[in-house]
């Protein structure tokens, strides 16, 4: 039986195929952006107790750039 838009069986079959492989690519896309997330998050509360330094190499030149990053918490001297 051909359908209203003169799709046959077959191409009905990889439609379904693909949009099942579309599915399963936004599942997995999901999942690392939940991951990416939660690193975010563990690395901000990190952040809201220190000071937190990171060191970036440049891909283009080799420089290395140092971003400071500081909290609005007092930090505690020693007594």
């Amino acid at each position: 039986m051909v359908s209203k838009d003169g799709a046959g069986p077959v191409e009905q079959v990889n439609h379904d195929r693909d949009m099942g492989l579309i599915v399963k690519r936004l599942d997995m896309l999901d999942e690392r952006l939940d991951n990416m997330d939660s690193i975010v998050t563990s690395l901000v509360e990190r952040v809201m107790g220190r000071p937190l330094v990171m060191e970036i190499n440049c891909p283009n030149c080799g420089e290395t750039v140092q971003v400071n990053v500081t909290s609005g918490v007092r930090l505690r001297g020693r007594e």
